[in-house]
């Protein structure tokens, strides 16, 4: 039986750029629950290796995502175990992949859930980041997983110069590598109307501050903030962007 949540609406919107490169590696989807209203899951998977290598990773996340999400039964089960069993799987299958290719298949993953409550769980391993947005105010957002995070954390490196810093794209974490992912949980016990969350690749976070992101979400509405966002990111990137990919999902009142 669909329940249906009282008091509000989802509103999402996804947008992908293959930048400058040559191959599209970033995958990304918001999957609406298909029994219960209200209920959503929004996926970004940056992959990395190889010239198909990476697709194949990143398209081994969202399948997994999509599996997991469509037995998921919100109220019932933990939002906590689903996300770290996404991780897990996703790992095992890209895993898998590599064995039957000469390529190094990884992926990045920055994914969030929003339950029929209106509570929000998110995961993420590696450089992909998910913020959540109070109007135009930034009130949380991931910590990546990489190199200059580290330095930024012991003190060695301001957040703007971690930006420009050469290692920037240096991850400590993915999924695919020998080692056992590093994946990172978060949770919001409660979103207000007017919230609005956000995952993207590093193709697109690297060119905005969390004030520029926080104004155009505030301002436009899911599709068009996408759009907007991509658009000064192919300007910023000069002929020399990355990938990118981001989902927006705005908690919206029920008219």
């Amino acid at each position: 039986m669909t329940r249906i949540p009282s008091g509000f609406r989802l509103a999402a919107a996804t947008g992908t750029h293959r930048g400058d490169r040559t191959y599209q590696q970033d995958q990304v989807e918001v999957l609406n629950h298909p029994r219960y209203s209200g209920c959503l899951l929004a996926v970004v998977a940056d992959g990395m290796g190889g010239k198909s290598g990476g697709r194949k990773a990143a398209d081994q996340v969202l399948l997994t995502a999509q599996q997991l999400f469509e037995r998921f039964v919100p109220g019932e089960e933990s939002a906590e175990e689903l996300l770290q069993q996404l991780v897990s799987e996703a790992h095992l299958m890209i895993k898998l992949t590599a064995l039957s290719a000469e390529e190094e298949p990884h992926s990045t993953v920055a994914a969030f859930l929003i339950d029929i409550d209106r509570r929000c769980y998110w995961v993420h391993s590696g450089d992909s980041r998910i913020y959540l947005f109070r109007g135009a105010e930034m009130v949380k957002r991931t910590l990546d997983h990489s190199y200059v995070q580290r330095l930024v954390d012991e003190g060695q490196l301001s957040e703007k110069e971690a930006q420009s810093h050469p290692q920037s794209n240096l991850l400590t974490a993915c999924l695919g590598t020998v080692a056992e992912p590093v994946a990172s949980l978060g949770r919001v016990d409660h979103l207000e109307i007017g919230d609005t969350l956000m995952c993207c690749s590093d193709g697109l976070w690297h060119y905005f501050t969390p004030t520029e992101m926080g104004r155009t979400l505030s301002e436009l509405p899911p599709r068009e903030a996408a759009e907007a966002l991509i658009d000064k990111a192919r300007q910023r990137a000069r002929g020399s962007g990355d990938n990118l990919s981001l989902a927006i999902v705005r908690v919206q009142a029920l008219s």
